[in-house]
């Protein structure tokens, strides 16, 4: 029997350090680790995790929400693994998904987890139509005006002063993109 740790993080910026720790000091012999939405079904460590483990291994998560954001996910996972007489244990939660009381609590914690979820987006909509209605802008910032026309006054007459668009782009600072965009007007 081996145990196999499995640690993600939703963004680059993340750092796996603590489940790594965490799963080493459990015992894992081998630990697939990435960085990626857990909303995300199509997780390459999270596959080879599970191409790696044998009958009789334990796949070791430190916490529910890292092996997946959604109870169909979960659940798909835990019977696949439990078809092919691997456990799972969550460190956090103190669940061995091997007990009858493992997999109750397994259930309503992966369901706590997704509504915890989908009140996130909710709320991220509402701010956004509600700053939206307010004449709020949303993404990036745009470029001044003044660098925007100096860029299109040197794009139009390119060609006639031998200028390129990479010259123009570093010249105003007006990305390539907001250049074409806006000659197209």
């Amino acid at each position: 029997m081996a145990l196999i740790g499995y640690a993600r993080v939703s963004t680059v910026g993340q750092s796996l350090e603590n489940q790594i720790e965490l799963l080493q000091g459990y015992g894992c012999i081998k630990i697939f680790k990435e960085k990626q939405s857990g909303a995300k079904s199509n997780r390459k460590a999270l596959h080879g995790a599970l191409e790696y483990l044998r009958e009789g291994d334990k796949l070791i998560v430190t916490k529910i929400d890292r092996l997946a954001r959604s109870v169909k996910d979960l659940h798909n996972i835990a019977s696949q693994l439990e078809d092919r007489g691997i456990g799972l244990v969550f460190l956090k939660e103190q669940i061995d998904f091997s007990t009858p009381s493992g997999k109750l609590m397994f259930t309503m914690l992966g369901a706590i987890g997704e509504f915890e979820r989908d009140l996130i987006n909710e709320r991220t909509a509402e701010g956004r139509a509600r700053a939206i209605k307010q004449g709020k802008h949303m993404g990036r910032p745009g470029q001044p005006r003044k660098n925007l026309e100096r860029a299109l006054d040197l794009f139009v007459n390119r060609e006639e002063n031998k200028i390129s668009v990479n010259d123009i782009v570093k010249m105003t600072g007006v990305p390539r993109s907001t250049i074409y965009a806006n000659a197209k007007r």
